[in-house]
C-alpha cells in the first residue's frame, strides 16, 4: 500500500521527457542557476561516467577535466534544475561504472566512438518514454 502511494507521488515529479543515454556517452547538461532574482544556463559537459537509482532518485555522474584537474559532478536525472540533456557523441563501453577513467591521464582517458543512427537515440527515447 505504501510503495503504491509513493509511486503515485513520485510519478508526480518525475519528467515526462527525459533523453537516451548510456555510460561512455559525452554528454551537455544545461543547468539553471539562481544568481539573485536572475536565472541563467550553465552547461556541464562530460563523459558519463556512472548512473544509479531508480525512479525520482535516478542519478548520473558526469567526469570532464578542467585545467587538468578532474572535475565529477553528480545530477539528479529527473531534477528542475536541469533544463536539458544533450548527447554529443557515444562512446563503446563494456562496464556499468567507468570510475577506471579517474586514474588515466590525458588521451587514455578518451573512448572509440559508437555510431548510433540520430533516428535510432528517437525511437529509444521515446521507448523509454512510455515506460
Amino acid at each position: 500500500m505504501s510503495e503504491q502511494l509513493m509511486g503515485l507521488v513520485e510519478k508526480t515529479s518525475m519528467k515526462e521527457k527525459v533523453p537516451f543515454f548510456e555510460i561512455g556517452d559525452t554528454v551537455e547538461v544545461h543547468c539553471r542557476i539562481l544568481e539573485g532574482e536572475k536565472e541563467r544556463i550553465q552547461i556541464f559537459s562530460g563523459i558519463v561516467i556512472a548512473r544509479s537509482g531508480s525512479g525520482t532518485r535516478e542519478m548520473f555522474t558526469v567526469r570532464r577535466i578542467v585545467q587538468g584537474e578532474g572535475v565529477e559532478r553528480k545530477f539528479p536525472l529527473h531534477s528542475p534544475r536541469i533544463a536539458k540533456i544533450k548527447v554529443e557523441r557515444s562512446g563503446v563501453v563494456r562496464r556499468a561504472k567507468l570510475y577506471f577513467l579517474r586514474d588515466r591521464v590525458g588521451k587514455a582517458t578518451r573512448l572509440k566512438e559508437r555510431r548510433v543512427d540520430p533516428k535510432k537515440r528517437k525511437d529509444l527515447a521515446a521507448k523509454l518514454n512510455k515506460k
